[in-house]
């Protein structure tokens, strides 16, 4: 299983910033524009909470792929955490913290997952995923910012 942590400090205040990080909306916005991501069942549009599914249509290295998440975990305005119940991955949990700075927040994500194919798997999470998911995360938190911090 790999664990992949990143930080970014948003100049916004916390309540926001969560808002729009549990965004679908706002999420297929912020994502690569080149896996063409988008809500197809579920929560489509708007804001998700607790106990709701969503599920996206996206292109990874060529492949067209789908993953429905369940909101296990829904803390408003401090923490959401997204599980996921189909898809590629053998495993996959996102938990979405935010930490109040005052007029700023710092958005903090902690993603953990595990790749099928045993042994293979095993290799391509270490090779190739971990980077991928972790540029991924880091692109798709910039374009977060830099959207909360324009409006």
């Amino acid at each position: 299983m790999i664990t992949i942590v990143t930080e970014i400090e948003i100049e916004a205040p916390i309540e926001i910033c969560f808002d729009m990080a549990s965004n679908i909306d706002i999420h297929t916005q912020t994502v690569w524009p080149h896996t063409k991501e988008r809500a197809i069942a579920g929560t489509m549009r708007g804001l998700i909470s607790g106990g709701e599914t969503v599920t996206f249509e996206a292109r990874h290295f060529f492949i067209r792929q789908k993953h429905t998440s369940l909101i296990s975990n829904y803390v408003r305005p401090y923490h959401f955490v997204d599980e996921m119940l189909q898809g590629t991955f053998k495993s996959m949990r996102h938990e979405h913290e935010f930490i109040d700075l005052g007029n700023r927040t710092l958005m903090k994500d902690t993603l953990c997952f595990e790749a099928p194919l045993g042994w293979i798997g095993w290799v391509v999470e270490r090779v190739v995923l971990k980077n991928y998911m972790r540029r991924f995360l880091m692109y798709r938190n910039h374009q977060l910012k830099i959207l909360i911090e324009k409006s």
